[in-house]
């Protein structure tokens, strides 16, 4: 029993020390890996692009939908009857004026004249008789060789013969106005619309349309400002004249410009508008009439103002921010006020300095006080 609980005793004991030993070993293996492990790698920074803020003089502009009318607009119609000989502009043809655009038949108008004409000739030389005689009897009557009466019939007889001579003149500056009315030249420079009538057609005096033509360089460009714009355009015109641009539907740069040269005296009290209108220069013929624009209105201009480019902004329930760079090379957000904008980029009325730098991309990935990496960028357009 003894032996026994010896050798149990030694079995123990035994035990112990193996534990102890791998304990010991373990530690040690512990020790050393913790010794030779490679170090933590650092914590990634977002690269953000920045720009710094744009101080510059911003034209101020009021912007309107309008609607493109001829300046003048006519219906060509015959000023004498007869048969519609030739069309000698085609239909939509740009025509400059005096071009000659319709010809009525002239034949019976040249007659005239010529009738007129020899009217004139017949007269001419009863004129030239009765001056002969005239010049007679007045030597006659001073030798007493001619009663008073037969004198004053022969001065009668001159006078008559003048204003014979003056009808038939008037006449042939009739038939002269006549035969050229067969010619319907255009009046002013323009283009002309689709033909009415064919040739051949008898047409009447005033009665008969041929064709319209329409003035399209310069052309007037008519909007309708609120009477809140109202004062503002008063002050500039006060300062000189209004610049107005033209931009066509899709256009983000105006492809014509002129000036403002109207404004209505009474204000449409069912809507609070004014009608007022621009001219402009249409020399390639690109706005027509009943086309509708955009018209911008340089009112003023504004020194010293600060911009950013639209793609910086943000927008929460706040309102909407820029993120700039705190610091610490930090993300700082700012809420701000915004003003005009001036192509890509937008004024900002309150909430940054002009020493901010914005951050203009990344915005999806970053927050207020992440730590970030600038990537300056070059300076906007301006």
């Amino acid at each position: 029993m003894r032996r026994w609980k010896i050798a149990l005793g030694t079995a123990v004991a035994l035990g112990a020390i193996s534990v102890a030993s791998v304990h010991f070993l373990d530690m040690g293996n512990l020790s050393g890996g913790a010794a030779g492990a490679a170090p933590a790698p650092a914590a990634f920074v977002m690269p953000v692009p920045v720009v710094n803020v744009v101080k510059k003089t911003l034209p101020i502009y009021l912007d309107y939908a309008a609607r493109v009318e001829s300046i003048r607009s006519i219906t060509l119609q015959a000023r004498v009857p007869g048969y519609l000989q030739e069309q000698t502009a085609a239909d939509g043809s740009d025509v400059k004026q005096g071009d000659l655009l319709y010809r009525i038949a002239p034949d019976d108008y040249q007659a005239a004249l010529d009738q007129a004409k020899a009217q004139v000739q017949r007269d001419s030389a009863t004129l030239e008789y009765a001056k002969s005689n005239l010049g007679r009897g007045t030597d006659l009557a001073k030798a007493g060789y001619l009663d008073k009466d037969s004198f004053d019939q022969r001065t009668s007889n001159l006078r008559t013969a003048q204003a014979a001579l003056a009808v038939d003149q008037a006449a042939v500056r009739t038939a002269e106005l006549n035969l050229g009315y067969a010619e319907i030249k255009a009046p002013f420079s323009g283009r002309i619309g689709r033909n009415q009538a064919s040739v051949g057609t008898l047409v009447s005096v005033a009665g008969t349309v041929l064709n319209t033509l329409v003035q399209l360089d310069p052309i007037y460009v008519t909007f309708n400002p609120s009477e809140s714009d109202l004062v503002q355009i008063e002050q500039a015109k006060a300062a000189g004249p209004i610049a107005v641009d033209v931009l066509l539907p899709g256009e983000t740069q105006p492809s014509q410009k002129g000036e403002l040269t109207f404004i209505d005296n009474t204000i449409d009290h069912s809507t609070g508008t004014i009608t007022a209108r621009a001219t402009i220069g249409n020399a390639k013929f690109t706005l027509l009439p009943g086309q509708y624009v955009r018209v911008r209105l340089h009112v003023k201009e504004q020194p010293n103002t600060l911009m950013v480019p639209q793609v910086a902004l943000g927008s929460s329930q706040l309102g909407k921010y820029l993120y700039v760079i705190g610091k610490g090379n930090t993300v700082d957000q700012k809420l701000v006020s915004l003003g005009p904008t001036d192509g890509d980029l937008i004024s900002v009325t309150s909430g940054i300095s002009e020493t901010d730098q914005v951050i203009t991309g990344n915005l999806q990935k970053i927050g207020p006080g992440m730590p970030v990496s600038p990537l300056p960028q070059p300076k906007p357009a301006s």
